[in-house]
């Protein structure tokens, strides 16, 4: 990933500036992962689907790895409007918050990304006072650390891959481990995507030709990976779960892949923030609420599920294709009603309150 930012120089955060494109981001980020977790709750499985299956296999562990790059670029450009100081406190106070929530919703959807999301902002705030270059080497080391880190640890250690149940999550060293080693999101090496958007948030964003260059570079080093992996597992065929680019283990190639892939969606939706602001159904409203739609697409979207006895891992794609595309029209209307009269989220808003005034 180092080779999409190596010739770009760094933004002048001295002001802080609204960047449509990244809300845009978010909305597609936060719609693909309903779409993940979606089936996962429904009981689905993609891989015997030689169509829409491929939809499902290509958004996994992408859509998250984009949703978590886009939180490191916001800790960094909410820190440029504060001091080194208070930007610290804020992003403790949420990472505070956000496990409150992500363990409460853990105990509806084990596949939760939001305890994980509040490591990487707790961890994240450490590292606001260093350089664009120090979170760039951090997140390229983070991958290889993982990969040795398997070679010490079992990774599959606590988990039933045939219920996809983790057998002692609620207890200490389960938490642990599943947080920071073996779970759906591990810190590591997941926190090398948030460092990586740190990383970008120094970036000139607002330039076309920065945008450009994400957007080309991140869709080299995706298509790279690709290839090496393709090419390394036919080589070395005992070592395709470390070559492939699946998101569990999450091994180096999957890492650099979905960085890169994530990295281009960005670069994407900022060139289209240079030339379109959005219509009345625009999905930047969805990229302004992805908290409350996050919990809302658990709470209501799989309790509505539950209740018409969709669950019952006897769908198919297409089902799951439907029920997220008509809870992403719900939740598109309900943002842009909500949005006429609040410039966030429901719980967004709740948020930055709690955690302006702790």
């Amino acid at each position: 990933m180092s080779v999409l930012a190596a010739a770009i120089p760094s933004a002048d955060l001295s002001k802080p500036i609204r960047l449509p494109g990244l809300d845009l981001a978010r909305g597609l980020a936060i719609l693909g992962m309903v779409l993940v977790n979606f089936r996962l709750a429904m009981g689905v499985e993609a891989a015997g689907d030689a169509g829409l299956g491929l939809l499902f296999l290509a958004l996994e562990g992408r859509t998250a790895a984009a949703f978590v790059m886009l939180a490191g670029m916001g800790l960094v450009l909410g820190a440029s409007r504060l001091g080194l100081a208070e930007a610290r406190r804020q992003a403790w106070r949420r990472a505070a918050l956000l496990m409150v929530l992500g363990l409460l919703n853990a105990a509806i959807f084990p596949a939760d990304i939001l305890h994980f999301y509040a490591c990487y902002f707790a961890l994240g705030a450490c590292w606001l006072g260093g350089t664009r270059r120090q979170w760039r080497a951090a997140a390229l080391l983070l991958p290889w650390l993982f990969l040795l880190a398997l070679q010490v640890w079992d990774y599959e250690r606590g988990w039933d891959w045939a219920t996809l149940s983790y057998a002692d999550f609620w207890q200490p060293a389960g938490f642990v481990r599943h947080l920071l080693f073996n779970g759906w999101h591990p810190v590591l090496p997941w926190l090398a995507f948030f460092l990586w958007g740190m990383a970008l948030a120094k970036l000139p964003l607002q330039e076309a030709r920065c945008q450009r260059r994400l957007l080309g570079g991140g869709l080299a080093v995706f298509l790279l990976c690709r290839g090496l992996s393709a090419g390394l597992s036919a080589w070395l065929p005992a070592w395709v779960p470390l070559l492939g680019l699946a998101p569990l283990p999450p091994a180096p190639l999957y890492i650099f892949s979905a960085g890169g892939l994530a990295t281009a969606l960005i670069g994407a939706c900022l060139c289209w923030g240079q030339v379109r602001a959005g219509g009345p159904l625009t999905l930047r409203a969805l990229g302004r609420c992805t908290l409350s739609v996050y919990l809302a697409h658990v709470l209501l979207g799989m309790g509505l599920l539950e209740a018409l006895g969709w669950l019952d891992g006897r769908r198919t794609l297409a089902d799951v294709l439907l029920a997220a595309t008509l809870f992403g029209a719900a939740a598109l209307l309900a943002c842009r009603a909500w949005l006429r009269w609040q410039r966030q989220g429901p719980l967004e808003t709740l948020m930055r309150r709690l955690v302006a005034t702790t």
